[in-house]
């Protein structure tokens, strides 16, 4: 087990390297960036403007061209090149690209734009509140998920079998923002209710607070981002439950365990659970990737809740790239991780399964 670890490690760094590579090519060819911003701002041009501008082939901020900003923005040509060389866009993109590199296998992710702060502390600042959201997430989709889960299998059939799944679909099918979006219409002062706070993590006197008073409050403001993000969470996680139990019972060791006279439960927690529950744990990882990379992030953006999601939203709206790539860099090595963690998790929990052997 300790060399596939060892070559999963070794194959993230190059993963790691082509997403990179991908992305900031795609960049390059994006309308706008944030000298345009600065364009926008210091001229009064809309946004749309200033991408047209760029787009027209005459000037951008990757390319380095300023001769079609003197006439339409105003600004004259000394300012324009002295943002580029500020920006780092003086220097050709592949230079930009292999400096950016460098600088990450230091941890330096650089400076925002427009923050005047090291993205290395933005990015730590926020992590907790994505991490918390997520971990929470996860913690109440699988309370509610397995326990129904199984409940429906053993019920398999019945009204109770066919009530729960039509609630599940149901829940299913309605868009994590769509059902934040009615809560906060609802109980957040929107047009009915005003029971819970529409924005933020804490509230602005949390300081002053005892630490039960913390822990009230804390809870009061993720009650509503909590419950849009588990609300249709579980429908898969259920069914994959009920399945991997259903495939379980009808195999010969439990028809033997019933006939020795086992109750119903230490068939089901004794002898059924571990191997049911292989899939269902080994795709925890995963499932907390999922909610980090979309649900997450607009859970975050609708809230305002100060998470790595709505840093790398705000930072694609401004065109912040250093906060866009150091956002992106931490979200797909989170990702690689918690695909090995999953493997690992695997292995725990049901020993005969050898990745190592698979390789070879």
């Amino acid at each position: 087990m300790a060399r596939y670890v060892l070559r999963r490690l070794l194959l993230i760094l190059p993963t790691l390297f082509g997403i990179m590579v991908v992305n900031f090519i795609v960049i390059q060819f994006a309308p706008g960036g944030p000298i345009e911003q600065i364009v926008a701002q210091s001229t009064g041009l809309n946004m749309s403007s200033t991408q047209a501008i760029s787009s027209s082939g005459q000037m951008s901020s990757s390319n380095g061209n300023t001769s079609s900003y003197n006439a339409s923005s105003g600004l004259p040509p000394e300012m324009l090149a002295e943002l580029q060389k500020q920006f780092g866009f003086d220097k050709p993109a592949h230079v930009r690209f292999f400096e950016m590199i460098w600088n990450y296998l230091h941890l330096d992710f650089g400076h925002s734009y427009f923050q005047d702060r090291p993205v290395f502390d933005l990015v730590v600042e926020r992590m907790p509140v994505s991490i918390s959201l997520g971990l929470w997430t996860l913690f109440l989709i699988y309370s509610i998920a397995v326990p129904l889960g199984v409940a429906k299998a053993v019920r398999d059939g019945t009204q109770f079998d066919v009530w729960t799944s039509a609630v599940v679909f149901t829940a299913y099918a309605v868009p994590g923002f769509l059902f934040a979006v009615m809560l906060i219409v609802f109980f957040a002062g929107g047009s009915y209710l005003d029971w819970f706070p529409m924005r933020g993590l804490v509230s602005d006197d949390f300081s002053e607070l005892t630490v039960f008073g913390r822990m009230k409050d804390y809870l009061w403001h993720m009650a509503m981002p909590l419950t849009a993000l588990t609300i249709g969470g579980f429908a898969t996680l259920t069914m994959l439950t009920k399945n991997s139990f259903m495939e379980e019972l009808g195999k010969p060791f439990v028809v033997t365990a019933r006939a020795k006279g086992l109750s119903e439960g230490r068939v089901l927690y004794g002898h059924v659970f571990r191997n049911a529950m292989l899939i269902v744990i080994a795709g925890f990882p995963a499932a907390f990737v999922s909610i980090l990379y979309s649900g997450a992030l607009l859970i975050e953006v609708i809230f305002s809740l100060d998470g790595i999601g709505l840093l790398g939203f705000d930072a694609a709206i401004k065109r912040d790239y250093p906060i866009l790539f150091g956002t992106l860099f931490v979200f797909t090595l989170i990702g690689l991780i918690m695909q090995l963690v999953g493997d690992v998790v695997y292995t725990l929990v049901d020993p005969r399964i050898d990745f190592e052997r698979r390789d070879t």
